[in-house]
Order: C-alpha cells, then structure tokens, then sequence
C-alpha cells in the first residue's frame, strides 16, 4: 500500500466533520489487471430511504520539489481513478483533495484553473489547522 499524504488525516477529519462516513482508507480498485488505491472512500446519507452519495477522495499535499510536477501526477490519477470508477463504481465521484494554502497560492493560477476545468477535476478544500471543508469545487 502507498504511504499517506502528510494531510491525509487532517482531510479525514475534515470529511468525517462534514458528516460523511469513511467506508475505505483506503478504497482499493482492481480493473483489467492494474491496482489502484485511492487514498480514501466515503458516503454520505442523504435521508432515511434514499441512497447515499457516495466519493472517492485523492489526498495530496504538494509538498515535493515541484509544485507542477505534483499537479501532473494528480491529475494523471484523478483521471484514471475516474475511468476505473466508471466502469465498477459508477456512481462514486472522485474528487482531489488539497490544503487552502495550496489553493490560493496555485489553484488560483489562470492556467491551473484552465485545466482542472478542462479535466473537469473535483477539489475539496480544506482548512488543515482546523480540519474543516472549506469549499466544494464540483
């Protein structure tokens, strides 16, 4: 199993405050011959006798040397991630969770903003020192 991001349980707990229940850390995937493993699963109820909403949550920190090269292998995994959960989840959202500092400091970037809506990328922001969600970026 991979190691956890430096954020991941701030994240978790982050999710958890959110009211979502953590059903996998992590969620493991088989598909075709290839393992993946995404940091986290978890689900929501929505009502008594509904279906519950259901995520797939990517923690990353960008903490390496490069903050670009961190961005191309997130991406690279969200959009794997997502074609496999298509194919046997497919109601489970992905999404890419990430700090407000790294937020604000280069997910604002015009280019950066430009692909994660190309990608149509899902971010969870967080606030790390407080372990709260602060924006849902769908």
């Amino acid at each position: 199993m991979p190691a956890q991001d430096i954020i991941h349980q701030a994240v978790k707990n982050a999710l958890i405050k959110d009211g979502w229940l953590i059903t996998h850390d992590p969620l493991f995937i088989r598909i075709k011959g290839v393992q993946m493993y995404i940091d986290l699963g978890a689900e929501k109820i929505i009502g008594a006798e509904k279906d519950g909403q259901k995520i797939a949550v990517e923690v990353k920190s960008f903490q390496g040397t490069s903050v670009l090269a961190e961005f191309h292998i997130a991406l690279g995994q969200y959009l794997n991630y997502q074609q496999a959960l298509e194919e046997q989840e497919p109601t489970r959202i992905v999404y890419v969770a990430i700090s407000l500092d790294t937020y604000d400091l280069f997910f604002t970037l015009p280019f950066i903003q430009e692909a994660t809506q190309r990608h149509q990328m899902k971010l969870i922001i967080c606030d790390i020192e407080e372990e709260i969600i602060v924006k849902w970026q769908r």
